[in-house]
């Protein structure tokens, strides 16, 4: 059996899913399970959307709950001395000029546990993350995109 990788989480994003997964164990399954007990109340269950409704929410939460303890499980915390300005490395805020168009956007590379694009927080497995990391400042870089390849030149790496 291969060996699990290591996840890399900056200090922000381990509280984030420690408190996730506390509110899912303290207060989600709390709400489902009573939710489970009122349709059962209504009588047959075979014919009971909501019951249906809420065991498949409680399968959701049980599962949601199996990938965060694996993930803090194998989870490492991200020192600051981690995060290299030589080159794009994890931790890495990078600003990015996408050469055709001349937009700029800053980007933090982190792991796919706590990427979040609408953040600004890109996961260091996706395409543009893959593309940039172990990169300098001036490289120029091609992201196979749907769209067709799009090219980036690394403005700045900031911790």
């Amino acid at each position: 059996m291969a060996e699990e990788k290591e996840v890399i989480l900056t200090k922000e994003g381990l509280q984030k899913l420690e408190a996730e997964l506390e509110h899912l164990k303290s207060v989600r399954r709390e709400e489902v399970a009573e939710r489970i007990k009122q349709a059962i109340a209504f009588g047959d269950i075979s014919e009971n959307s909501e019951y249906e409704d809420a065991k498949n929410e409680q399968a959701f939460i049980e599962g949601r709950i199996m990938v965060l303890e694996k993930t803090l499980k194998k989870a490492r915390l991200m020192e600051d001395d981690d995060i290299r300005t030589d080159v794009v490395s994890l931790g890495s805020r990078v600003t990015l000029k996408e050469m055709k168009s001349g937009r700029e956007v800053t980007l933090l590379l982190v792991s796919s546990a706590e990427s979040k694009l609408k953040d600004g927080k890109i996961s260091d497995e996706s395409p543009v993350g893959r593309a940039i990391l172990g990169k300098k400042v001036k490289s120029t870089v091609e992201v196979e995109a749907p769209v067709g390849k799009i090219k980036y030149k690394i403005l700045k790496v900031e911790k």
